[in-house]
């Protein structure tokens, strides 16, 4: 495989396209035009078809005929202007890419806001985003993730539903507004992550399996038959996502994937489909001398994803760590049930502080069995945190986000638990000045049948949460506008407080390297379980650059014992009065400290 250019669907070089499809299962295909001209693709080894043509051109509108008489969409299409049934369209990816002096920026200094295309603006679109990204970098976001952008069926999806994987969605914008934003991110300092999904393709408009094996009976997933990463055939499906991988960060520049749920992907070849992705893009970083990072969602405790690929690992750079999230949101209050059921609160919080990982070898209640290892010698700048994000709201019954579970304080003091992490934070759009409309699960399926299989899963999903009452309507648009984020709200004296307060923790995160190093060596976790409080000491190997972050769980004041060993010096952030960019000078030895119900405080220390 060649990382230095698209080696399949249709490409242009000069004057004439160059086609290749993967279509072991075919006898004969052909590219037909919407004009009614038909031209033979000639057969390769392993079940490639090629053409190299001057009659398709950017903008031709076309379709693969196989065996002489089966009609579908090109696999690796570019676009689907007329959605995912419609022909595929012919699209020139080049660009003429204006962020020379963009360097991706080191993974430690990622400070992530994810945010859905379709519901993050007005407009739905990635022009939509652009209009707000000066929001972002006053707020002092370093990276925008975006949810999946492949092509999908309707108007109206979260994006995990996608079926052409190399086809920007045509209601966002399309391809060159993709590049238009990522090229404007870079502009103005903004690394972009995209989020790819590998372990399972779409319901409808899922043409693959005409084409080949590109699924296999051998595993079970939650979406049915898994991708085929080990079966006969496997490697063109491998090269099919390889390819994908590539593309984005080649043609459209992305500086980094998420890729989804990888612990659904089933592979038990000699080298992993992860790793293989790792090592073609170290391949096409050595060509093009750009940086790319590779960012997983993984919720099976083990480290190997994370290890390099030197030491047996799989080569990812970092990962997803839901139970951070679990933990700290019983410790707020949320009820022990479903997948928070393992889950003691603070206890278990403070772990995740120390460990990342809460379930390191322990028995899981809730998955009945021993679960996970430990990942101690892993650095913080591996493991993504949040006390939101769009699974986490969006797959409650009622989309509820933090503003609407909890009052002000609380909302402060999840803001500091992440924030002051010695783990890569991210947040989940309009958390940053609360946002109050909820983050739904909605779809525009075709296929009524299809719809009301939705209908029923969600429902059944959240009897096993014990929720009460009907859940939204996903097909419905109503569903969709009440998911966008209410842009007003920033207006309001409550909303911006909360807006400025985030603003000033994101700025400390930068200010001082204790809190910006994610050096887990350097983080000592005190636990105070009877007062339901954490100390959190940053930097413990830097005596002059100790920072104390003390959080208050409890809905009353409380006073910890800090011993005589430290010195405090300036209050650099109190979540129970008005923040402010000026310090106020301490400097004594305080052997207790008293705490506001619900609050967070941070000092700059030394030991003595």
């Amino acid at each position: 495989m060649k990382v230095g250019q698209r080696n399949i669907g249709v490409n242009f070089d000069q004057q004439q396209a160059a086609i290749r499809l993967w279509a072991p299962f075919a006898k004969s295909v052909a590219i037909k035009l919407t004009n009614h001209t038909t031209i033979d693709l000639m057969p390769e080894d392993r079940g490639y078809w090629s053409l190299l043509t001057d009659q398709v051109r950017p903008g031709s509108r076309y379709w693969f005929v196989l065996n002489g008489d089966q009609q579908f969409p090109d696999p690796a299409s570019l676009a689907q202007p007329d959605g995912v049934h419609g022909a595929s369209m012919a699209i020139d990816l080049g660009y003429d890419w204006r962020e020379a002096l963009w360097e991706n920026i080191s993974i430690n200094d990622y400070i992530i806001y994810e945010l859905h295309t379709g519901t993050f603006s007005p407009e739905g679109t990635f022009s939509g985003i652009a209009a707000h990204l000066d929001h972002l970098v006053k707020l002092g976001i370093t990276a925008i993730e975006l949810m999946p952008v492949a092509a999908f069926p309707g108007r109206r999806n979260w994006g995990y539903d996608g079926v052409f994987p190399f086809a920007v969605q045509e209601s966002y914008g399309g391809a060159a507004a993709l590049q238009d934003l990522v090229n404007t991110c870079h502009q103005k300092g903004l690394a972009v992550i995209l989020d790819v999904v590998y372990n399972h393709v779409g319901p409808e408009g899922n043409y693959l399996g005409k084409f080949g094996p590109f699924f296999t009976g051998k595993y079970h997933t939650p979406w049915g038959n898994a991708v085929n990463f080990d079966d006969k055939d496997a490697d063109g499906v491998r090269a099919f996502v390889v390819e994908n991988a590539l593309m984005w960060f080649r043609d459209f520049h992305v500086d980094a994937l998420r890729l989804d749920a990888v612990h659904a992907i089933k592979d038990f070849s000699a080298v992993h489909i992860l790793e293989e992705l790792r090592i073609r893009t170290a391949e096409l970083m050595e060509l093009t001398g750009r940086k790319h990072y590779l960012i997983v969602e993984s919720d099976l405790n083990d480290p190997r994803y994370i290890t390099p690929v030197e030491q047996n690992g799989l080569g990812m750079d970092a990962q997803w760590v839901d139970e951070f999230h679990h933990a700290l949101r019983v410790t707020a209050g949320e009820k022990r049930l479903g997948y928070y059921l393992d889950f003691n609160g603070i206890e278990h919080l403070a772990k995740a502080y120390a460990e990342a990982y809460v379930y390191t070898g322990d028995y899981s209640e809730e998955r009945r069995k021993t679960f996970g290892r430990s990942a101690k010698n892993h650095p913080g700048q591996q493991f993504v945190v949040f006390s939101q994000n769009h699974d986490q709201v969006g797959n409650r019954m009622l989309g509820e986000r933090s503003s609407a579970l909890y009052c002000t304080q609380m909302q402060k003091l999840l803001a500091a638990a992440v924030l002051c992490a010695p783990y890569l934070p991210l947040l989940f759009m309009g958390e940053e000045y609360g946002e109050t409309n909820p983050f739904l699960y909605f779809v525009s399926h075709t296929d009524q049948q299809l719809i009301e299989m939705v209908r029923k899963g969600r429902k059944e999903e959240f009897s096993e949460m014990h929720a009460k009452g009907e859940a939204p309507d996903p097909q419905a648009e109503d569903t969709f506008n009440r998911s966008k984020l209410n842009w007003k709200l920033l207006s309001s004296v409550e909303h911006q407080t909360l807006f400025q307060f985030y603003k000033h923790l994101i700025s400390l995160r930068k200010t001082y390297p204790a809190l910006g190093a994610n050096d887990r060596s350097a983080c000592k976790v005190s636990l105070f379980k009877e007062q339901h409080c954490l100390l959190l000491e940053r930097g413990v190997t830097a005596d002059k650059n100790l920072v104390l972050c003390l959080m208050n769980f409890s809905h009353q004041v409380q006073v910890l014992p800090l011993g005589s060993t430290i010195l405090l010096h300036d209050k650099i952030a109190d979540s129970a009065g008005q923040v402010s960019n000026s310090s106020v000078n301490v400097k004594e030895t305080t052997p207790k400290i008293s705490l506001q119900p619900l609050s967070f405080i941070a000092y700059t220390a030394s030991y003595v």
